[in-house]
């Protein structure tokens, strides 16, 4: 014996109980064609087993059926009447038909909520319940019903492809609204969960039941207008998919792109409500369409109804053909009277459609199973043992391990939770001219494939919501391009955001990043912050202008000095070159030379060699330059002192302790170059810090203090040498040359003093080109302040240029 409990109708009447008398028994309304046809399918596979000598040969199939009217109270009586039997067991008899009175194994219910109670109560005696259309993953979990198995998929499969469909078509913002029963809460609770995972947000998540008050139906409406997410998970139950749709008809709320579950996405009945086209383009998941043949017939084959049926099935005959019987309570109206030989032909109503064909097959795999665990059971091969005693829990282990394939080529099989595989088809609602709804598959799901092969879309055209080709627009925030973050909403979701420029010196290559990436410190982001470009290396080069023209006045300067020393060496005779050691005078021009040209050594691109000798070689030959000028004007006051009577102070500073004091001054400045270039000499410096878009190659000082120490050293003997020379300025003579040493000495350290403050300020190549400045602004004030009136002298004035001349006698100008 099999158990079959359907919901023949849909709902119940109200009643108002006392508590002074036993309540009346429920009393079901709306007669459910679904239902029938459920049962339909439950006894045309059981009357091709009865009928077939392969399977359970010599053994009968029985069935006892129960409407449970969608009540889940009702439910659980009727599995417990089907558990205990309504008579007591028959004793041992020769009668064909001797049985126990519990049934093996328990067809139904459709729906979870009733499932779920229903598998709570019976599992305890270990009767095998097989649903065909509850899809809760809750019953799943074998501790709690350990002996419900289902014929289809768990909601967590159908959950989980529900959210890689809308994360494939690039929908973030959706709203859902869900049944409020078990189907509804559990699988939404696991989309929410997967949509979470892929990025997808939910702008609002509502749900009702059929039997709401119209104004919470009303405020899940309100909900809908006021929100920006143009697409709507809906994870309803058929009859709930047609109330709401009802109530979304009234306000003409077209424009939504619906996506949909196996409950009503592939229902014909919903379609043909949908009269305003409010779900036109829906797409969705349904169970794979399925053939049995002969099953269509069969259920379509209504027996004439006699004088015997129930009041049940009078109401059947009644709805079903839109007539009444004389006798009937439930006839109304004008109808035509009920003969009882009416035939379907003709008749178009939700019970001739077969477009639940997929579900009643899965009626159809559960009556199988049970037959072939029962065929395993008692040893069936031409006959079957009959003195085999059947214990549920014995039925329910082998039901659990079975496998065989139906006539038509499917496979069956319950994995360790009681669940099929889990294969869907994606279902497109594209309406026709006349305004019949197609059902178009357009794509495939199978979740026992790999996570990211599971989902496979056909190259055919969806029709989206009004009748569009392009795919809806359903995000809180436009993505974010290349070169931009996303920085979230206060207290939206993750999906909201703006969308923030990369800061300068950071960019972003894709789209909807959420960091900008820092370029290397060579690198610098271009304009529209999508790539680091390499950033260009500064440096004072020959080829610039300013380069080229510092350069040029470097090679003038040595020109310069070279032609005043080819005049002195021409003139090398004469007094005016003999006065005041010419020897120093030949010393000076070769120093100052090399002044000119080790600014040379500044330009170009930095180089360990160049660093190191850019400033010592500036150093030494500065201070020899220096040396010599401080030697001149410790000549020219001695020269003066030794015309007292009785100095002898000119053979202490002969020329050879002039050359000595050279020397040693000079020596002094090469063991501090020395020191420096030993202990941290300078070195090439990428600079990133001075300019954010392009690099500076300067030259490091290494250590500071060796700088510092050798201008400090030049410093002191440019001072020395202004006030020596600054105390022989009034000496008698006609051409007393402390007076031009003093004015170079001015020159020389008023550049210098400048050349400090602007050095230090001056960024990049600029520094480097301020210290050039200086070098050849000094060189060029020592060699116009002390050789140029001499070449004067010796080239425009040579009358002047005689002994006498120069040991002439005049009045001390004023200075």
């Amino acid at each position: 014996m099999l158990g079959g409990i359907f919901s023949f109708h849909s709902s119940w009447k109200d009643r108002q109980d006392t508590y002074m008398h036993e309540p009346l028994p429920l009393e079901c309304s709306s007669l459910n064609f679904r239902g029938f046809q459920f049962a339909q399918a439950m006894l045309f596979a059981i009357e091709e087993i009865n009928n077939s000598t392969d399977l359970l040969p010599g053994i009968s199939l029985g069935y006892k059926m129960y409407d449970a009217c969608g009540s889940i109270a009702r439910s659980v009586r009727v599995a417990l009447a089907l558990a205990n039997g309504n008579e007591i067991e028959s004793a041992p008899s020769d009668a064909p038909c001797t049985r126990p009175a519990q049934v093996q194994a328990i067809m139904g219910e459709t729906s979870s909520s009733p499932c779920m109670a229903i598998a709570t109560v019976i599992g305890p005696f270990h009767i095998p319940m097989i649903s065909h259309f509850a899809t809760c993953a809750c019953l799943s979990d074998k501790t709690k019903y350990p002996s419900f198995l289902r014929t289809i998929p768990s909601d967590y499969y159908q959950s989980r492809a529900l959210a890689q469909l809308v994360k494939h078509f690039g929908w973030t913002w959706v709203g859902a609204i869900r049944t409020n029963d078990d189907y509804g809460n559990n699988g939404m609770a696991t989309f929410t969960e997967t949509a979470q995972q892929l990025g997808i947000c939910l702008e609002y998540s509502v749900s009702f039941f059929r039997t709401d008050p119209p104004d919470k139906i009303q405020k899940i409406i309100d909900i809908i207008k006021a929100s920006t997410s143009k697409v709507i998970v809906a994870f309803l139950s058929h009859m709930d998919m047609d109330v709401l749709i009802h109530e979304l008809s009234n306000y003409n709320m077209t424009g939504y792109q619906w996506v949909g579950s196996e409950g009503w996405i592939f229902d014909s009945q919903t379609a043909k409500m949908d009269k305003h086209h409010i779900l036109d383009g829906a797409i969705g998941l349904s169970i794979p369409k399925a053939h049995v043949s002969g099953m269509r017939e069969f259920i379509l084959d209504v027996k004439p109804l006699n004088s015997s049926s129930n009041e049940m099935f009078t109401e059947f005959w009644e709805t079903l053909f839109s007539c009444k019987f004389k006798q009937s309570k439930s006839s109304a109206g004008n109808q035509r009277e009920c003969t009882g030989h009416e035939d379907l032909t003709g008749v178009h109503n939700s019970f001739t459609d077969m477009s639940l064909m997929p579900i009643f097959n899965n009626v159809y795999k559960g009556v199988y199973a049970v037959a072939h665990t029962l065929h395993s059971i008692l040893g069936c091969n031409e006959t079957c043992n009959n003195k085999v005693k059947l214990d549920p829990f014995m039925i329910l282990q082998r039901i659990k391990n079975i496998q065989f394939k139906t006539k038509e080529g499917d496979e069956v099989y319950f994995n360790e939770d009681g669940d099929p595989a889990a294969k869907y088809e994606i279902i497109n609602w594209q309406p026709t001219e006349n305004g019949i709804v197609n059902f178009v598959t357009v794509g495939l799901h199978d979740a026992s494939l790999p996570a990211d092969k599971q989902l496979n879309l056909q190259n055919k055209s969806l029709i989206w919501a009004q009748n569009s080709k392009q795919v809806p627009v359903s995000l809180c925030s436009e993505k974010c391009p290349a070169g931009t973050r996303k920085v979230l909403q206060k207290g939206k979701p993750v999906c909201c955001y703006d969308c923030i420029r990369c800061a300068e010196g950071e960019i972003s290559n894709i789209t909807d990043s959420i960091t900008c990436v820092r370029c290397h410190p060579e690198f610098w982001s271009n304009e529209r912050r999508d790539a680091c470009i390499k950033k260009e290396a500064e440096f004072l080069s020959y080829e610039e202008i300013m380069g080229a023209l510092l350069t040029a006045a470097s090679l003038f300067g040595t020109c310069m000095t070279a032609v005043v020393a080819f005049v002195f060496f021409r003139y090398r005779k004469s007094p005016i070159v003999r006065a005041n050691n010419s020897e120093l005078s030949f010393l000076l021009l070769f120093s100052l030379t090399l002044c000119f040209l080790c600014s040379l050594t500044f330009i170009g691109r930095p180089s360990e060699w160049s660093c190191m000798l850019r400033h010592t070689a500036f150093g030494i030959t500065f201070v020899l330059c220096i040396s010599c000028v401080l030697g001149k004007t410790i000549v020219v006051l001695m020269a003066f002192r030794a015309t007292l009577p009785g100095s002898n102070v000119m053979k202490w500073f002969g020329p050879a302790q002039q050359r000595l004091s050279v020397l040693a001054f000079t020596l002094i400045q090469v063991v501090i170059c020395i020191l420096w270039l030993t202990i941290s000499p300078p070195f090439p410096l990428k600079n990133f810090k001075d300019f954010k878009d392009k690099i500076i190659l300067e030259c490091a000082l290494g250590s500071a203090v060796g700088f510092w120490a050798v201008l400090g050293y030049i410093g002191l003997l440019a001072m020395l040498c202004f006030f020596l020379a600054f105390l022989a300025r009034k000496l008698p003579d006609n051409f007393n040359e402390a007076k031009f040493i003093t004015f170079s000495m001015l020159i020389f350290c008023a550049v210098w003093i400048t050349f400090i403050p602007a050095y230090v300020s001056s960024p990049g190549k600029f520094s480097v080109a301020v210290e050039i400045f200086a070098i050849l602004a000094s060189s060029f004030g020592l060699l116009t302040c002390i050789f140029i009136p001499k070449c004067y002298i010796i080239l425009l004035k040579p009358e002047k240029n005689t002994k006498k001349n120069m040991m002439g006698k005049v009045a001390p100008k004023s200075f």
